[in-house]
């Protein structure tokens, strides 16, 4: 059998939307079309892409594999026609964005908006693995990560280095005080981010450094219900400096000598970094780096 782009199209819109009627309905063709793609693929090749029980569909491993090159060709088919509908001149096309938190991503996307506001621009937000997940599975172009990357498909660009702050609520009796040592952590019951989260990373790195050892009061999922826990006096809590909103009930207190740090990068894939709207977002972004 000739494979054909028609087929993979059809074959991808399945596999990601998660059902026939759902791609058919993407591709604005009739869903007998799209089956009888698949099952012509599946035929001519001897192999089986979808696990089928009812209406529920699941993909295969050969199917999972198969997802991977075919999410890569309809991404460099998109850039082929950002390239093609605006001559080289980013007219056109959709920035897909993801990151660590809205703030260092927000200004780099206002930079690079500035200077290209015909891009149509997505984001979408969670912890630094999260993240990192979304640009190797192409669900985004570009990646803003706090942590450093040891993937050999991803470049990353440094981008800003920032002190982790320990931060209380009024009624600690650290509340107000100048600084802490890393060893006087040790003991006081911390509310934590989820495994992944790049502030809780660095946190542990740098007390397991100092032999020291964190009493977990409470995992959250989320930054607001770590801030609200601590609010409510469950526990203390970490965040990067940067991102301590002031409140009348809490108070960041900096750990002498600066010992946690998290250390923020603009990630992309390796073989896309050289486009030119992953370069032009690379050189707005990086003219918003903080002095």
């Amino acid at each position: 059998m000739s494979i054909s782009f028609t087929h993979l199209r059809s074959f991808h819109a399945v596999a990601t939307t998660g059902g026939f009627t759902r791609a058919a309905r993407m591709l604005n063709i009739g869903q007998p079309t799209v089956t009888t793609q698949i099952k012509e693929l599946e035929a001519g090749y001897g192999v089986e892409l979808f696990l089928r029980q009812g209406r529920q569909i699941a993909l295969t491993e050969a199917g999972q594999a198969l997802t991977e090159l075919t999410g890569r060709i309809m991404q460099l088919r998109e850039e082929a026609h950002e390239l093609l509908a605006g001559h080289g001149a980013l007219q056109v096309g959709h920035l897909k964005v993801a990151a660590v938190g809205p703030f260092h991503a927000t200004a780099m996307i206002a930079a690079f908006r500035q200077r290209n506001p015909g891009i149509e621009i997505s984001i979408a937000f969670g912890n630094s693995e999260q993240t990192l997940a979304r640009l190797t599975g192409l669900e985004a172009d570009v990646a803003v990560l706090a942590r450093q990357v040891d993937d050999p498909r991803v470049h990353a660009q440094p981008y800003s280095t920032h002190p982790v702050v320990v931060f209380v609520n009024a009624d600690h009796p650290w509340f107000g005080r100048a600084s802490v040592t890393l060893a006087e952590l040790e003991g006081q019951p911390f509310i934590l981010r989820e495994q992944g989260s790049s502030t809780r990373l660095a946190f542990e790195h740098a007390m397991a450094a100092a032999g020291l050892t964190i009493r977990q009061e409470l995992e959250i999922g989320s930054r607001e219900g770590v801030w609200k826990a601590v609010e409510l006096g469950m526990g203390i809590s970490v965040v990067a400096d940067f991102e301590f909103v002031p409140h009348p009930r809490l108070s960041p207190i900096p750990i002498e000598g600066g010992a946690v740090r998290t250390e923020y990068r603009i990630a992309t894939l390796r073989d896309r970094a050289r486009t030119p709207k992953l370069r032009a977002f690379l050189d707005a972004a990086m003219k918003t780096r903080p002095d």
